[in-house]
């Protein structure tokens, strides 16, 4: 009888035990899947451009690309694309977030600025903010500012978009308690359509980070002396391909990067997701 007792007792825990095994396996083994591609494409690319399968003027090996990297980062000139670049995603982005967020949030609770604001915005939305560059550049100059507008342009539409839509689509209870309550309008703001909708509003943030890093490729290659668009156009121009593919995985590092941290705020701002 007391073995009897001991293996029910036991069983559950050993059962518990192997299962959380089986969870960590998994999760291991999607990791190595995870980490397994790029490790692979480069390996494929290596073998294919030192024997010649693929052409390694246009596709130089991933090690000579390292190479340059290390020597660009060497002589400073890598940083400086970089950091310039760096300074024109981060300004953009919060001058196009912020008030894409505001205008988001009103439009979506209140009938009348929705009505007055959204024909503007669905009329401007198709319009490439690339296309408005030369009127962006009549208005504010060939400077910093000019590129700065175009990113906060280009990230504005899909955040004030999926913020109304966050609003919108908030469930009718959480409004009907707060004017049951007498919320008032700074409440009504904070506590129900702010965190209402912001789990659409991060996935418009989300999007409008990858516009970001298209828009300031895409400016800088267009009028610029500097950035990382800059280094891939000039090096492309030169025939300096190694330089160029530099500049490339770079814009593929830094979206990865800004792609992690955002889930990682999303993780932290909506545990519950």
């Amino acid at each position: 009888m007391k073995d009897r007792k001991r293996e029910s007792v036991t069983d559950p825990l050993q059962m518990e035990k192997l299962e959380w095994k089986k969870r960590q396996m998994q999760h291991r083994f999607k990791q190595i899947l995870t980490i397994s591609s790029p490790i692979f494409i480069v390996l494929l690319w290596e073998f294919l451009s030192r024997t010649g399968l693929i052409d390694a003027r246009f596709f130089p090996p991933p090690t000579e690309i390292v190479g340059t990297f290390w020597a660009m980062g060497m002589s400073g000139e890598l940083f400086h694309h970089v950091g310039i670049s760096l300074y024109r995603i981060f300004a953009g982005f919060l001058l196009g977030v912020i008030p894409a967020i505001i205008i988001g949030l009103a439009m979506g609770l209140y009938g009348p600025v929705r009505h007055f604001l959204s024909p503007l915005i669905m009329a401007l939305m198709p319009i490439p903010t690339l296309a408005l560059l030369p009127i962006i550049i009549i208005l504010f100059g060939v400077g910093e500012v000019s590129k700065v507008v175009t990113i906060a342009g280009s990230v504005f539409f899909p955040v004030v978009i999926n913020t109304v839509a966050g609003v919108v689509n908030i469930d009718r209870i959480y409004l009907d308690v707060a004017k049951n309550y007498g919320a008032d309008s700074k409440q009504f703001f904070f506590k129900i359509a702010l965190p209402g909708s912001m789990p659409v509003m991060l996935e418009g943030i989300q999007m409008g980070q990858a516009i970001a890093l298209l828009t300031i490729v895409a400016a800088e290659m267009m009028g610029a002396n500097s950035g990382i668009g800059y280094l891939i156009w000039t090096s492309y121009k030169a025939f300096l391909l190694k330089e160029m593919f530099v500049g490339l995985v770079l814009i593929s590092f830094f979206g990865y990067l800004f792609s992690l941290i955002l889930r990682g705020l999303q993780a932290k701002l909506l545990p519950w997701r």
